[in-house]
């Protein structure tokens, strides 16, 4: 099995497709997004979509993002999806090690994530990654 964690930089079919495949196993609410929505995130400076490839088919992916508030940059993991047949083979562990290092080269003091306490696999996976639960309240605004 050869792995390979990159940024993506460029949209294509393929990113489409693979995308069209991944984010309904990760969230049954949210449509897929197009190459509009996707070139949004690749050409943002402030967010950096890593794609996996296994053997050069692209298995997963994750969003991450950063911005700066007077504290300092803040930097968030999002979207992390590993496709079914992919998982269990270190692919989240690696998209999550990437995106640690880059917040780290940007000057992030942490890197901030969230996951559903039924994604049981995903959250032993954080904690084994060093990710701690941070006392605080998620509030969230509906629009």
């Amino acid at each position: 099995m050869s792995l390979d964690i990159r940024p993506a930089d460029r949209v294509d079919d393929e990113l489409v497709a693979a995308f069209a495949e991944l984010i309904p196993q990760l969230s049954s609410s949210s449509p897929p997004p197009g190459a509009a929505e996707l070139s949004a995130i690749v050409d943002s400076p402030d967010s950096v979509l890593y794609v996996a490839r296994v053997d050069g088919a692209i298995v997963g992916s994750l969003t991450l993002a950063f911005y700066r508030i007077p504290t300092g940059v803040k930097a968030w993991i999002e979207d992390v999806v590993v496709g079914a047949d992919a998982r269990g083979h270190g692919v989240g562990e690696a998209l999550n090690r990437a995106a640690i290092a880059e917040a780290a080269h940007r000057g992030a003091k942490n890197v901030n994530l969230t996951s559903r306490s039924s994604r049981e696999a995903a959250n032993r996976l954080y904690q084994r990654l060093g990710f701690v639960p941070y006392d605080t309240n998620l509030y969230r605004y509906t629009i």
